[in-house]
């Protein structure tokens, strides 16, 4: 059976700030949705390990995330992540980055992992990440020294939608410059638009409104 390694974030905040964050809860579910629909199993890992922070758990308007936010087996995997140090990378076909806040504190510039996904991606293995997940590319550096995303088009979540989610003056970085300063190619579209970049065995989501594509993408690399 495949499986994919899901890193998520310990950080519980927006930035500095004492607004409450995490990891955004639709970005995980929608893509889990996709990936347990298609019997492709998961595990979640964070840096500390244990119980990690979700928000956007409202789910009056997402069945979806209702849903997956029921379920079991992700209930039980969200309260209790594996440690990185714990990782076997070679046991995973696939990574895959959730967005929110929360990684932008972690996950943007933790060792770590990046060793663990570049040992991964150099393996032949699959990378996927959506919204503000990206930002644990960043840190990803290949045996050759150079940066994951150096010969590669990515997108992320873009400066209008932090200005329009009002959070451009409260994140630790903007993570569509810090993308674009090391990317090959950074796209976007219009805000809020569903966009998907394939490139090779990397796979990135613009925004929130990706992330059921991305979880399709992924599952495809998975089972072709």
């Amino acid at each position: 059976m495949k499986k994919v390694l899901i890193p998520v974030t310990n950080h519980a905040t927006l930035g500095e700030t004492d607004q409450a964050n995490g990891t955004y809860a639709p970005e995980l579910t929608h893509v889990v949705h996709v990936l347990k629909a298609q019997g492709i199993a998961f595990e979640l890992a964070s840096i500390g390990g244990g119980q990690v922070p979700l928000y956007g758990t409202e789910t009056e308007d997402d069945e979806v995330n209702r849903q997956m936010l029921e379920d079991p087996e992700l209930q039980a995997k969200i309260a209790n992540t594996l440690k990185a140090s714990e990782l076997n990378v070679s046991d995973y076909d696939a990574i895959f980055y959730p967005g929110g806040f929360g990684l932008l504190s972690d996950l943007a510039s933790d060792d770590q992992f990046a060793v663990l996904a570049a040992s991964h991606y150099e393996a032949g293995g699959v990378i996927a990440a959506v919204c503000h997940g990206p930002a644990a590319l960043l840190p990803i550096t290949l045996s050759t020294g150079e940066p994951l995303i150096a010969n590669k088009s990515v997108t992320c979540f873009t400066r209008e939608e932090e200005i329009d989610f009002g959070t451009i003056s409260d994140i630790p970085f903007l993570l569509e410059e810090a993308i674009a300063r090391k990317a090959a190619q950074y796209r976007k579209v219009q805000p809020w638009q569903e966009l998907v970049v394939e490139d090779e065995r990397l796979i990135t989501g613009q925004n929130p409104a990706s992330a059921h594509a991305v979880g399709v993408a992924l599952a495809k690399h998975l089972t072709q």
